[in-house]
């Protein structure tokens, strides 16, 4: 007979591997609160702040997925919590600054051009989800959005840092907004640098290179990182281009091998 006064387990292992593993999340929710911030701040017209709380939300994405692939707290409610914070931060926030920023004044084009931008953040993210095991984890499948966010962003703060309005740049923050949604939902690749081993050890020039990246970001944070993104996201094409030529020439090759 069981003794009724036996103490028992507070928790067993089946709710202990349900539970939420808390220093992962923080790092979401400090994302959510900086995409979130991000949106009052733009409804405030403080564009700047709003843009640059864009920047921070994209630190903070970075580092909850770091973090718990680092200390194996990787669950499904933090992949799920990670993709509502997303949608936040790097969707419905930038489509929202560059609307009232820029795009209000353009009538019916300047909100299609958000929408553009905000479904185009959905979608990506559903499709993310939807082929996380499918797709070469070296390449992302589209831009990713913290980057399309970045780049939107960025394009604010350097604009405003240099004295102008939104309204003096409406066409290309239109442009841009819906460059930066089509090629979120593009089947175009982009490195994702998932592959690189934080725990490894590197050689002494790689430490260098970070230090000279920082004095170089320190140094004029909105155009230096508005360039990077700019960068990234043309060279997602840049390969795309260069590979289809590479294509060309082995089909040319092999034609006219055939024909010898």
């Amino acid at each position: 007979m069981a003794d009724p006064y036996a103490r028992k387990p507070l928790l067993n292992p089946e709710r202990r591997r349900r539970g939420i593993y808390i220093l992962p999340n923080l790092f979401t929710t400090a994302a959510l609160f900086a995409g979130f911030y991000a949106i009052v701040q733009a409804m405030n017209g403080q564009f700047e702040q709003a843009a640059v709380a864009i920047f921070v939300a994209m630190v903070m994405d970075g580092l909850d997925g770091r973090v718990a692939r680092l200390t194996r707290t990787q669950s499904a409610f933090g992949a799920e919590y990670d993709s509502l914070a997303d949608m936040v931060s790097f969707g419905a926030a930038p489509s929202l600054i560059v609307y009232e920023w820029a795009l209000k004044g353009m009538g019916k084009l300047g909100w299609i051009a958000a929408f553009i931008y905000c479904a185009g953040a959905a979608l990506r993210l559903a499709r993310f989800n939807t082929n996380i095991d499918v797709i070469d984890k070296r390449y992302f499948q589209g831009l990713p959005s913290p980057a399309a966010a970045a780049l939107v962003a960025g394009l604010v703060w350097v604009v405003i840092d240099n004295g102008l309005s939104g309204q003096d740049v409406r066409w290309v923050a239109c442009t841009l907004t819906i460059f930066a949604g089509i090629t979120m939902v593009s089947n175009v690749l982009f490195y994702s640098g998932k592959e690189i081993n934080l725990r490894r050890s590197v050689p002494f020039f790689v430490v260098i290179a970070f230090v000279a990246g920082f004095a170089l970001v320190s140094s004029y944070p909105q155009g230096v990182l508005f360039g990077l993104f700019v960068c990234y996201a043309a060279s997602g094409y840049v390969f795309a281009a260069w590979r289809w030529l590479g294509r060309r020439k082995a089909a040319v090759a092999g034609a006219e091998k055939s024909d010898l």
